[in-house]
């Protein structure tokens, strides 16, 4: 089928989750722009907790999970993943010529397609939960939560790469996402990166505006560690804009001095006036797949210092386009920005600028969209 019949395709997309706006909802929502036609299956949608972004997705056509009917799991989904296989193979689609699924923590991947349905699934990362990476809730510390994990880690481990092996083609969202589905699925995927939005500044105005502060754009949980930024600028007495929400946000502002200002979640408007100003990004994330938000501060020609581990390796490259920091401590990330401060910025805003043009949204529905039709003959035409 040529891409100009794609039009014509019924299409499913499948998310594993719509409580919070990141990375992750970035990329849905690129690929329902992509197929605006489409049916959005997902365990939940709390539009509370999606806040000022909910504006984005009022008008999907959502079909909501009998778990997502249940009033009190909207905003504590993490203790019934159990019964992830039940949600995901409760679906019926049937239907469709093809399924796009967006997956997670949440593992949508698994939903059970017929066999002329084109299912591509494009993975954010693995269940971390299943495979003992950092996760915002240190489950081990509490022997309760421990009991849980280990009573529900082995079945759903086992279902977690049995829904693996259903998509017809994986595509992983970075390298580091590709090698960790060789190691845990046994299985090849297609790197496509997600899409980071252009803001169209140019590069001589950026520079012109540029003030002495820094800027992280995160959620607030324990694997970003914001709490190693916030004392490292409270060492420096650098001025930094911590944006973002999440679970760890009091604690972190109890623990910012006068310097460091919380700004809570805030609209695109208000963000794209930060990273107009803004002279450096941090970012001290464990494990980070990719990173969209160093990207997306990079389409603005700001520097990254971040720490040197997963994705940011694919993104960052010492002394080019920002620094990497070996430890993940307030010492290495000061010893970064002193760096950054004695470099050659114009040089390194450029650098950053031009990198992220790698990762614009028009890249990655090309490729997503050449890669349907590269492989849609296995569906009904």
């Amino acid at each position: 089928m040529k891409n100009k019949d794609l039009s014509k395709l019924k299409v499913a997309l499948v998310h594993d989750f719509f409580q919070e706006y990141g990375g992750a909802e970035r990329v849905a929502e690129a690929i329902h722009d992509l197929f605006p036609a489409s049916h959005v299956y997902t365990a939940l949608v709390n539009k509370k907790r999606m806040k000022i972004h909910w504006y984005r997705l009022k008008d999907w056509r959502f079909h909501l999970s009998w778990f997502g009917q249940i009033p009190v799991v909207k905003d504590y989904p993490s203790p019934f993943r159990f019964l992830t296989p039940y949600i995901w193979e409760s679906f019926d689609l049937s239907d469709y010529d093809l399924v796009l699924s967006s997956s997670g923590w949440f593992m949508c991947k698994g939903v059970i397609t017929r066999p002329e349905t084109l299912h591509i699934s494009y993975i954010h990362h693995q269940n971390k939960f299943l495979t003992y990476y950092e996760t915002p809730a240190d489950w081990q510390s509490n022997v309760l939560k421990r009991l849980y994990g280990y009573a529900v880690g082995t079945p759903l481990r086992m279902w977690d790469f049995l829904g693996s092996q259903r998509p017809d083609i994986l595509v992983a969202n970075s390298e580091e996402t590709r090698r960790r589905i060789q190691k845990y699925y046994r299985r090849e995927a297609t790197v496509i990166y997600p899409p980071v939005r252009d803001p169209k500044v140019k590069l001589v105005e950026k520079q012109k505006v540029t003030k002495g502060y820094y800027i992280n754009v995160n959620r607030l949980s324990k694997p970003k560690h914001v709490e190693i930024l916030v004392e490292a600028a409270n060492k420096l007495g650098i001025s930094l804009y911590i944006v973002g929400g999440g679970k760890e946000y009091a604690d972190l502002k109890k623990l910012g001095k006068k310097n460091v200002v919380f700004t809570g979640e805030i609209s695109d408007i208000e963000l794209s006036r930060l990273y107009l100003g803004a002279k450096g990004f941090l970012f001290a994330s464990q494990d980070e797949e990719f990173g969209i938000a160093p990207v997306e501060a990079m389409m603005y020609g700001i520097p990254v210092i971040a720490y040197k581990s997963g994705g940011l390796k694919e993104t960052v490259s010492e002394g080019v386009n920002g620094y990497l920091v070996d430890r993940l401590d307030p010492q290495g990330f000061a010893q970064a920005v002193r760096k950054l401060e004695k470099s050659d910025y114009a040089a390194l805003s450029r650098n950053a600028f031009n990198m992220a043009k790698r990762f614009s949204v028009e890249s990655f529905k090309d490729r997503l969209k050449a890669l349907v039709a590269e492989n849609i003959h296995y569906a009904r035409t």
